[in-house]
């Protein structure tokens, strides 16, 4: 939520408004005007009219005047439109009576296009024309206005309080000022057309054809650029009488007071005054989040954001920033004072158990690492054997000799224990593979159990059994030779 305040200077008057812009709504909070006639000076009049608005944290905007500023709208290639910002400043510079150097502008990207051209809505003035409207609000307030709009552009952003009337066809606004009327042309709620006339209402009842004549010639206009007719006209500032009745009957158009803008938390009072306030409403919308005008704040003008605002909140956060450096300094003392006791309780719990498995109380962790490398522990044997089912067939494989043809039916191994039913051509032959096996170290008590001749054949069919256990794996049996030479 931030508090925003649009400035509407003009020779005979200054309007200022002060709005409270939320997510979806805008507020209204006060409405200020300042005749020039009454002041000092303009620049007391200024100050008068802003001093009641003046609280910290709003954010500022203003427009120049209208005849000051240079609106176009400039057809460029569409194959130019990604490198915008390089081609425009030669094409803005043809259609100024000044050199691009002493101008500040701002344009508005068309949407892609699969016409061969668009058209890009610029605005441009003299850098000393807004430097002088900046200065005249920093002056009054002590802080520069972030945003600078022009002419009649900041009354497109009414399009957010009203936009039903003002976004779905072709319309124009009129604001009748003092000595200065502003004119403006919407399509789809964008500005397509702007120009302020050297007519307002004080120039009336005598000028009233004069004027009505410029706003038919504004329509004109806009209509020999090519632009579509607009459906309707409303009227915004200071309202003469019977003003819609007239202009319609010689712009040949509907004509009507712009509806309510929709503002929240308006009294009565207010909202009668609203149309006076609309330009300055408009100016103020500039801030909020995607504004359709144009700003003149660019290249060296832009505004330094939060500079200021940030000096005025120092000590606040000065303040703040004291109180999360205290909280942070508590918050890591508590953390360390907690694991502190979290590794003293560890600590105590690893020499207790340190005493009952190893034998000696320590809380060092590299000292129990030490301990277990050097612990029964590492006495256990590896379940993982050296010989498995497919080691023991590769040596029985090479226990039979070549010459011999030996059939293995079924083989069998659980845990340790090898139980094998094949045939082979002789008694003799089985005995002898029996015989190669035992020499093996890791075979033990191999014995031919059973043998039988095969039915219908002059083959021999023999059961072998043994154990398997190597010495790697701890606990096995001694080889049979050895022990045989033992009882010797």
């Amino acid at each position: 939520m931030a508090r925003i305040v649009g400035i509407d200077i003009r020779d005979t008057h200054v309007r200022a408004v002060l709005l409270r812009s939320r997510y979806r709504a805008v507020e209204l909070e006060q409405l200020t005007e300042v005749d020039v006639a009454q002041a000092v000076n303009p620049a007391d009049a200024l100050r008068q009219a802003l001093m009641p608005l003046l609280h910290a944290g709003e954010h500022f905007a203003v427009a120049i005047d209208g005849q000051k500023a240079f609106v176009h709208r400039i057809r460029v290639p569409a194959t130019a439109l990604k490198q915008l910002a390089d081609v425009l400043p030669f094409e803005l510079e043809a259609e100024l009576p000044l050199d691009i150097e002493e101008v500040v502008y701002d344009f508005r990207a068309p949407a892609p296009t699969r016409e061969p051209t668009a058209e890009v809505l610029t605005v441009a003035a003299r850098e000393t024309d807004v430097l002088a409207v900046i200065a005249q609000v920093k002056t009054a307030t002590g802080r520069e206005p972030e945003r600078v709009s022009a002419g009649a552009l900041p009354l497109s952003n009414l399009v957010e309080l009203v936009p039903e009337a003002l976004s779905t066809r072709p319309v124009a606004v009129v604001d009748f000022g003092g000595s200065r009327t502003d004119f403006i042309v919407m399509e789809g709620g964008v500005p397509v057309f702007a120009r302020t006339l050297s007519r307002g209402v004080g120039t009336l009842p005598e000028g009233a054809e004069a004027l009505a004549a410029e706003l038919r010639q504004s329509l004109t206009a806009w209509l020999a650029k090519g632009g579509q007719s607009v459906e309707a006209v409303y009227l915004t500032g200071t309202l003469p009488a019977g003003a819609p009745e007239f202009l319609a009957y010689h712009l040949d158009t509907p004509v009507e007071v712009l509806p309510g803008l929709s503002l929240d938390n308006a009294n009565p009072d207010q909202l009668a005054a609203l149309p006076r306030f609309a330009r300055a409403i408009g100016i103020a919308l500039g801030l909020r989040g995607k504004p359709r005008d144009l700003n003149l704040r660019q290249g060296g003008l832009g505004y330094e954001s939060g500079f200021a605002f940030l000096k005025e909140k120092a000590p606040m956060l000065s303040g703040l920033f004291a109180t999360i450096f205290v909280f942070f300094v508590f918050s890591t003392w508590a953390e360390m004072r907690a694991l502190g006791q979290e590794n003293a309780a560890l600590s105590s719990a690893l020499g207790e158990l340190s005493m009952k498995v190893l034998g000696e109380e320590t809380s060092d962790p590299d000292r129990v690492n030490e301990l277990l490398d050097k612990g029964p522990g590492k006495q256990d044997n590896d379940p993982m054997p050296h010989f498995d089912a497919f080691d023991v067939i590769v040596e029985i494989s090479k226990a039979v000799p070549h010459t011999v043809t030996h059939d293995i039916q079924e083989f069998d191994m659980q845990r340790g224990k090898v139980k094998m039913n094949a045939i082979v051509g002789s008694t003799d032959e089985a005995q002898n593979i029996s015989s190669k096996l035992k020499e093996h170290a890791c075979f033990h008590d191999v014995k031919v159990s059973k043998i039988t001749q095969v039915v219908n054949s002059d083959r021999q069919k023999y059961v072998l059994e043994f154990d398997v256990a190597c010495p790697e794996d701890g606990g096995a049996k001694k080889p049979a030779k050895k022990e045989e030479g033992g009882d010797k």
